[in-house]
């Protein structure tokens, strides 16, 4: 053990400095480290604590590296892996604890740190124009804790810090609570809802995209069809892509999430028959404009051959929405629809996760499949045959 040195500060005050080896640079260069406290015995006792982290493998070497920073080194590397929406996404859900905590030092950074800023942001965590105000979604809040927590997880792996100190945080249960008891539960439309939409919507020129909603599609996998997907001799399409935006701005084409994503689907005889029509209006329109037309072979485009965007099949879908006197839900819940109904009417198990892109059919089980009262009135007829005795029994 180096024996600490005596220095005399300007100020005239006196402290002791040792400089120890923790390792090597990867040019085989020395790393080293000084170590300066107010006595002697408080330097040995650093150097012998040094050593045995060093012995035991615990050692995490002093850095200055702020949250911030780190955060970006990870997004960086994590960018070599992942497709850009995913980044986008990872990017946009860290940025909400860059405020709070990009400034602290990544080695300073504590768990009552994280605790506080997890408790602000579902007060008042939503910032516009740089002041806080309404508070951010238990969900959302989770999503970025939960991120945040695989950013500490690697820094940990990477011997900068000794400890992710947010590994044992979660969300209170009491706001959980408090959420689902003032949170409006949206419920998807049932078959009624569906059938008025299906008569409202009959006339408009996106009445074709709109039933391959209805089918289960995704708006980012429908937005994607080419017409070389769809086969209207053999009656079926091919879902292979998808088209999706970054921040309402950008947009990315891509491979489906996953190979069972990747799926060819039957055509029922309404959505092939109105895929025709749709063909032939956009073969008329070709016609008319000529090289005005912008011949993208996409299926889903408007009058000038532009492909729509799914901000763009959002909107139109709203819109027809209010048209029809009908509640508003997202159009991605189409897929609840669909699949609630398949499921209903005895569709096995294996054959809707098929049809739903999923390799479980307890993903689309759990988030998909979601009858209302209306369809337990057939489990409340069965009921009745436990009730009282049928067809003379005792």
């Amino acid at each position: 053990m180096p024996e600490p040195k005596k220095i005399v500060l300007a100020s005239g005050k006196i402290r002791y400095r040792a400089v120890i080896d923790i390792g090597f640079h990867d040019n085989g260069k020395r790393k080293q480290l000084t170590i300066t406290k107010d006595t002697s015995k408080e330097v040995k006792a650093e150097i012998s604590r040094i050593e045995n982290e060093k012995n035991t493998g615990t050692f995490v070497p002093p850095h200055l590296l702020t949250v911030n920073q780190w955060i970006d080194q990870w997004l960086e590397k994590k960018a070599e892996d992942l497709e850009e929406t995913t980044i986008y996404n990872y990017r946009i859900t860290l940025d909400r604890c860059r405020g709070k905590l990009g400034h602290i030092k990544l080695q300073e950074l504590t768990e009552e740190d994280v605790e506080a800023w997890m408790l602000w942001s579902l007060k008042s965590g939503r910032v516009r124009a740089g002041k806080a105000g309404t508070p951010l979604s238990v969900t959302t809040v989770d999503m970025t804790l939960a991120r945040l927590k695989d950013v500490l997880n690697r820094a940990v792996t990477k011997r900068l810090v000794q400890m992710n100190v947010a590994s044992e945080l979660s969300i209170p249960r009491k706001a959980r609570k408090a959420e689902r008891k003032t949170k409006e539960k949206l419920e998807p439309w049932n078959v009624k809802e569906v059938h008025r939409f299906v008569q409202g919507m009959s006339g408009d020129r996106l009445y074709a995209p709109l039933l391959l909603s209805l089918m289960g599609l995704r708006p980012a996998e429908l937005v994607a069809l080419r017409w070389s997907d769809i086969d209207l001799n053999n009656d079926t399409l091919t879902v292979a892509n998808t088209r999706t935006m970054m921040g309402n701005k950008t947009v990315v084409e891509k491979d489906t999430k996953s190979m069972a994503g990747e799926r060819v689907l039957p055509l029922p005889i309404p959505v092939k028959d109105a895929l025709k029509k749709f063909k032939a209006l956009q073969a008329a329109e070709k016609l008319t404009l000529g090289t005005g037309y912008v011949d993208s072979g996409y299926m889903c485009v408007n009058a000038v051959g532009e492909v729509h965007t799914t901000r763009q099949l959002r909107t139109r879908a709203y819109k027809l929405m209010e048209e029809s006197a009908l509640r508003r839900v997202r159009l991605y819940d189409a897929r609840a629809s669909c699949f609630t109904y398949l499921a209903n009417n005895g569709v096995p198990d294996h054959l809707l996760a098929r049809w739903a892109g999923h390799t479980n059919v307890k993903t689309t089980k759990r988030w998909y499949v979601k009858p209302d009262v209306e369809d337990l009135r057939g489990a409340a007829t069965t009921w009745g045959g436990l009730h009282s005795a049928q067809d003379g029994g005792v």
